[in-house]
């Protein structure tokens, strides 16, 4: 199932999606930070002012993050996380988070919040899992280097290969959970290779799945701690790893 991020980017609908029961669905959204102050501005200005929570987990910060997240979105919450790396703080703020609906987003400037919508519709129509994608139809990248999206490239055929996950895309941190399934990606990485970990764990938990289309931008201010080699090796070991590892959902006995 692919969404057309051109119907939602822009809803401003008074009408959400419900539950079965007529209960609005809630959303909310999980941003990990290390030192972005320079970035929240535009990442916080993009955020639907519809999403119910968001969930800023900082790594102690030694700049105004915490601040200016706080002067710019006032009912944010903020979550501590001193064990350092993107999964930590991922399975953190996902963990703390209250909605029906968990965005992930990268706090970098690189990710428009106006696609929350899409991601949040493609949960509504159906879907446990909904993945952003940069090389789905539709969608794009400024950012990516030829380097990275061969990494990407091969990751995605590993994938496709050992667990049968057609993804477009491998790496990319833009996704959304029910819930209700996110003890089912038992999230247990602390880097980078998190965002092909949950791609995996949802493939392997059955989830139904949905690719967004997404555009990714270059970061705004400050410099990537990504590492395309060595967080390439970690990923590597990863899909290695997973593999050859036995996986029960939490809800099959």
């Amino acid at each position: 199932m692919i969404v057309n991020p051109r119907s939602l980017a822009d809803d401003t609908s008074p009408r959400p999606p419900r539950h079965a029961d007529g209960v609005p669905l809630t959303v909310s959204v999980v941003i990990p930070t290390l030192d972005e102050a320079g970035n929240l501005p535009y990442v916080l200005n993009t955020i639907p002012g519809w999403v119910d929570e968001v969930i800023l987990v900082d790594g102690r910060s030694q700049d105004d993050t915490e601040r200016i997240a706080r002067t710019l979105w006032p009912a944010v919450r903020v979550v501590h996380e001193s064990r350092p790396g993107k999964g930590a703080a991922l399975r953190a703020g996902l963990e703390a988070a209250k909605g029906d609906v968990l965005v992930a987003i990268d706090a970098d400037g690189s990710m428009d919040g106006a696609m929350i919508g899409a991601f949040r519709d493609a949960i509504a129509a159906g879907a446990d899992y909904a993945k952003g994608s940069r090389f789905a139809e539709g969608a794009g990248s400024a950012d990516i280097t030829p380097f990275r999206r061969f990494g990407d490239a091969g990751i995605c055929f590993l994938l496709r290969v050992l667990f049968g996950a057609r993804y477009t895309d491998a790496t990319y941190g833009y996704f959304a959970v029910r819930a209700d399934r996110l003890a089912w990606l038992n999230i247990d990485s602390d880097g980078f290779e998190v965002e092909t970990l949950v791609g995996i764990r949802a493939r392997r938990s059955r989830m139904a799945i949905a690719e967004v289309p997404c555009f990714e931008t270059r970061r705004i201010h400050g410099t990537s701690r990504l590492h395309a080699l060595r967080d390439g090796m970690r990923i590597f070991r990863t899909i290695v790893r997973e593999r050859f590892r036995t996986y029960r959902r939490p809800d099959v006995r």
